[in-house]
Formats: structure tokens, C-alpha cells, sequence
């Protein structure tokens, strides 16, 4: 794929972590992961911006807006009375697994996302899980606003530890839009795969980008009681949001994991 002498500047991924950025900049961050992740190449016709519109959920004006943001950094351009098309100078991130987390979840090469029991298998280790508790109730606002719901419609919820080869690793807490997968709320993850109960569903529902961020702090009493740390062992919390095939929102996940036990890795790029 032909590319300018002096590669146009990749939209950061942080733009879908900072609730302060305008929509259309998260808009724009979204599609182009999707683009990326969908393998496009340079001068593939996009779809109309009504369609665009549509599977993204925002106005034609937000819509047009992002799609302008996209062409200001040279990843889009648009052909009169023809629409808007991959730009010849559009730059994609390079999938490379020496970049893969150690633990799923992070910093996971461009535009996948890995389920905890998919990393236990490629691996050969053997993972089990103690579900703490499971349900299903009303959205928060601040939750129907995240996942895109209705406020009080009905959400999957569950907290779970986890484990590989016998070791504690993660404290979880999942939320997901029960209308997804109503599957869900009859599914015993115990044993069960989150992710692989949802690829199938019907319709199937593949989580394929995450919004990811991580923190480092010491855990209060009640993760330092399940994660069975004794000493001063800190530990690393990572939020991901997960969007299926079509843009909506998946999972909300929030992960406490043993600082002694994962470990995060990622490629950053300009």
C-alpha cells in the first residue's frame, strides 16, 4: 500500500478513553478502528455517511464531522458526488504478537480482543473460575450511557475470581446489555467462556475492539482477602470496554489483577 514520504499522524486510541473529547472524536476513533480492523485498504469506498449514521448511532452532522476529522489527518478522503474512500496515504497499525499481553486484555495487538479462557488455551494452562455473585438488574445512568441502554434497561452483571494453573490472578466484574445475549443470565461461569458464550449467540456477538486503560494502587481489604495477598503486593486495574462487530458496545469489564501476576505490554505508536 503506497504511503507519503512522511506518514500522515495515527488517531490515538486514548481518544476513546477521554469522556472529555467531542463525540465526533470518538466517533472518528471508532471508525477507523473498524476500518483497520476489517483490513481495508488504501481507496476502498466507505460506506454513505447516512448508513455510517445509522450503525454508529450519531446525527449525519456528527457523522460528517468525524469523517472530516479522519480527512484532516489523512486517513480519508471524500470524491464529489462519489463518497468517502480509504486515503492512498492512510497508515494501519501492525499486528505484531511479540507485543502480546502476557495476560489477556491489554495492550492486545491493534484491534483484537482476547478473552481470558482464549489466552489459558493457546497457552496450554489450566483455568477455572469461583463466581461471587451473578444477576441481572437495571442499568445505572452512568452504565446506560457507557453500554448505549435505556437507563433501567435490564444488564448482566457478574463478579468472578480467576485462575490459572491453581493460581488466583483477576478479581472481575463484568457488565453486559442483557438484549445482546439473553443467554447470559443462563449460563453457569463456572466453567462457562464469557466470550465464547457470546461469539455464540444468535445473533452471534464477537467482540473485536476494546477501549483499555490501566492503573497501578493498593488493594483495599476485601481484593486483598480474595486475591490472597499477604504482603505488599500491589495491584493493577484495568477497565475495558469491548464493541462488537457492528460498533455497540459489548462488555464493561473492570479487572483486578495480582500486580505479581500480570503483566502489561503494549506498542504505542504516533
Amino acid at each position: 500500500m503506497p504511503t507519503s514520504e512522511t506518514a500522515p499522524p495515527r488517531l490515538p486510541q486514548s481518544l476513546l478513553t477521554d469522556d472529555a473529547l467531542p463525540l465526533y472524536a470518538q466517533v472518528a476513533a471508532r471508525l477507523w478502528g473498524d476500518v483497520s480492523a476489517d483490513g481495508a485498504q488504501a481507496g476502498d469506498r466507505l460506506p454513505s455517511e447516512r448508513a455510517l449514521a445509522t450503525r454508529y448511532e450519531v446525527s449525519r452532522v456528527t457523522m460528517r464531522a468525524a469523517l472530516t476529522e479522519l480527512a484532516a489527518r489523512g486517513m480519508v478522503e471524500s470524491a464529489a458526488a462519489r463518497g468517502w474512500f480509504v486515503a492512498r496515504s492512510a497508515t494501519f497499525p501492525q499486528k505484531d504478537k511479540s507485543s502480546a499481553p502476557d495476560i489477556p486484555g491489554a495492550g492486545a495487538a491493534a484491534h483484537t480482543v482476547e478473552g481470558f479462557a482464549d489466552y489459558a488455551v493457546k497457552h496450554g494452562l489450566a483455568t477455572r473460575a469461583r463466581v461471587l455473585h451473578s444477576a441481572i438488574r437495571p442499568a445505572t445512568v452512568a452504565e446506560a450511557e457507557t453500554l448505549r441502554v435505556g437507563p433501567g434497561a435490564a444488564i448482566f452483571e457478574m463478579r468472578r475470581l480467576r485462575f490459572l494453573d491453581g493460581q488466583v490472578v483477576v478479581l472481575e466484574h463484568n457488565r453486559l446489555p442483557l438484549a445482546l445475549c439473553p443467554v447470559l443470565a443462563e449460563t453457569d461461569f463456572t466453567e462457562a467462556s464469557l466470550f465464547a458464550t457470546l461469539r455464540s449467540a444468535e445473533p452471534a456477538q464477537n467482540p473485536q475492539v476494546a477501549d483499555y486503560s490501566v492503573e497501578a494502587r493498593q488493594p483495599d481489604d476485601t481484593e486483598r482477602e480474595l486475591l490472597e495477598i499477604t504482603d505488599a503486593t500491589p495491584v493493577l486495574v484495568a477497565y475495558q470496554l469491548a464493541y462488537n462487530q457492528n460498533g455497540r458496545p459489548l462488555e464493561l469489564t473492570l479487572a483486578v489483577y495480582r500486580g505479581d501476576r500480570y503483566h502489561f505490554r503494549a506498542s504505542i505508536t504516533s
